[in-house]
C-alpha cells in the first residue's frame, strides 16, 4: 500500500498536457468555474451504454493559502487520478469547503462527465474543454442542490447519479486532507498521466482577497499591517482592565497582593497597526491572537477561531478567550 501511494504521488508530479485537436478553443478560469445550469442534466449527452459512476470527495482537501470566493475560507484542492481504461467513466466531485478539484487520467481513460458540488464554490482544473461538466453547489444555487462525499451514507449519490445518468453509483472514493484520490484501478509504475492545461488551479485565485492562513498572517506583517505582540502588549492589557474595574471587595493574598486579571497568552499574538482585513482560514491550528489598540478600526472579514483583545471595548472576543 505504501508503495501505490508513493507512486501516486510522483505520477502527479509527472503529467503532461492533454491535446485538443478539436478546435473547441480555450476554457478559462471565469468560463470553466461555474457552469451552473438552470436545468440538472448534462444535454445532449450521450451515455455510453458500459458507462461507470464513480463518486470522490470528502469535507475538504489540502488547504492552499489563497482563496477562491467570500465565504472567507482558505480553498483546498483535491487532486484527482482516474484509471478506468476498460470503460468510460462519469464523476460525482464534493466538497463541504471551497474546493478545486484538479483532474488528470491515463491515456486509456476516457471521461465522459463531471459534476462538482459542495456548500461553497467549487471549480475544476485539468479537465479537457470538451468535457460535459456541471456546478452545481449551495453557493451558486445550483440546478441540482448540493452535496459533499464522506465516507458514511452519502445519501445523495445514487438519487443524483439515477437522475443524470440512469443508474446509481458504482464506487465512492472517499478523499482527506492530503488531497489526493485515486479512481479506479490502482496505477502501475511508470504509468503517464494527462491533464489538461487550458485552466491551471492557481487560475482561480481570488486576487483581491490576502493570504489565507499563517501565510496571510506573515503577509500583513512584512507590510506593516501587524506586528508581533510582546509581554508589554500582555500586561498592557491586564493594566487596562484593572484601570477601567473598580477595587474588587476581596481581601489580598500574602505574596501575591489582590488578585488581578489573567494576562492573554503572547506567543503567537499579534498587534493591529491600522485598518486590516483578517486572512482566511484562521481556524484551529492556524488560529492567533490578535490585540487592538485604542483608536485602531476593528479589521473586517473572519478572524475564525482567534482571539480578539479589542482595547476599544475591553473585551475579548473569539474561541479563545
Amino acid at each position: 500500500m505504501k508503495a501505490l501511494v508513493a507512486t501516486f504521488f510522483i505520477l502527479m508530479a509527472t503529467t503532461t498536457p492533454a491535446q485538443d485537436s478539436r478546435g473547441l478553443g480555450v476554457v478559462t478560469a471565469q468560463t470553466r468555474q461555474e457552469f451552473a445550469s438552470t436545468i440538472c442534466e448534462f444535454s445532449n449527452l450521450e451515455l455510453p451504454p458500459d458507462l461507470r459512476i464513480y463518486a470522490a470527495g470528502g469535507y475538504a482537501g489540502k488547504e492552499r493559502n489563497f482563496q477562491i470566493d467570500q465565504s472567507g475560507h482558505a480553498a483546498t484542492q483535491f487532486d484527482v487520478v482516474v484509471n478506468n481504461p476498460k470503460q468510460p467513466v462519469a464523476l460525482l466531485l464534493g466538497a463541504y469547503e471551497p474546493t478545486i478539484w484538479n483532474i488528470s487520467w491515463t491515456k486509456e481513460t476516457k471521461i465522459v462527465a463531471v459534476l462538482v458540488s459542495g456548500y461553497h464554490r467549487q471549480v475544476i482544473a485539468g479537465l479537457e474543454p470538451g468535457i460535459a461538466s456541471l456546478n452545481s453547489s449551495y453557493d451558486n444555487k445550483g440546478a441540482c442542490g448540493y452535496f459533499y462525499v464522506d465516507k458514511a451514507q452519502n445519501t445523495a449519490l445514487n438519487p443524483m447519479s439515477r437522475k443524470l445518468f440512469k443508474k446509481p453509483v458504482d464506487m465512492v472514493f472517499p478523499g482527506n486532507q492530503s488531497g489526493k484520490i485515486l479512481i479506479g484501478e490502482p496505477l502501475q509504475t511508470g504509468t503517464q498521466l494527462v491533464t489538461s492545461v487550458a485552466v491551471k488551479p492557481d487560475s482561480f485565485r481570488d486576487q483581491k482577497a490576502p493570504l489565507a492562513g499563517q501565510a496571510g498572517i506573515d503577509d500583513a506583517v512584512d507590510k506593516g499591517f501587524l506586528r508581533r505582540a510582546t509581554r508589554a502588549d500582555a500586561d498592557a492589557w491586564v493594566a487596562a482592565l484593572v484601570a477601567s474595574s473598580p477595587t474588587p471587595d476581596t481581601p489580598p493574598i500574602a505574596g501575591q497582593g489582590r488578585p488581578k486579571p489573567e494576562s492573554p497568552g503572547f506567543s503567537d499574538a499579534y498587534v493591529v497597526r491600522k485598518k486590516f482585513a483578517y486572512p482566511a482560514g484562521l481556524y484551529g491550528a492556524n488560529s492567533v491572537v490578535f490585540f487592538i489598540p485604542t483608536g485602531i478600526p476593528t479589521p473586517t472579514g473572519n478572524p475564525g477561531h482567534s482571539a480578539i483583545y479589542d482595547f476599544n471595548l475591553l473585551l475579548c472576543q473569539g474561541a479563545r478567550c
